[in-house]
């Protein structure tokens, strides 16, 4: 999901780390092996620019 945005890629693609460059109209997606453009559906600005840290696990014992 990008700025409110889901975005389908496929399966080939389900954990990949890939770079999102985002424009006023256009979302353009940089995989391994291509790069895609889509056009953008919602108009809410990108607010955070580092993914969500992963949270810590609790006690362990």
């Amino acid at each position: 999901m990008v700025a409110g945005q889901k975005v389908a890629l496929g399966r080939i693609h389900a954990h990949a780390i890939v770079t999102v460059h985002v424009s006023d109209t256009t979302l353009t997606i940089e995989l391994p092996d291509d790069t895609r453009v889509v056009r953008r559906t919602t108009a809410q600005p990108v607010r955070s620019i580092k993914a969500a840290r992963p949270r810590k696990a609790g006690h362990v014992s």
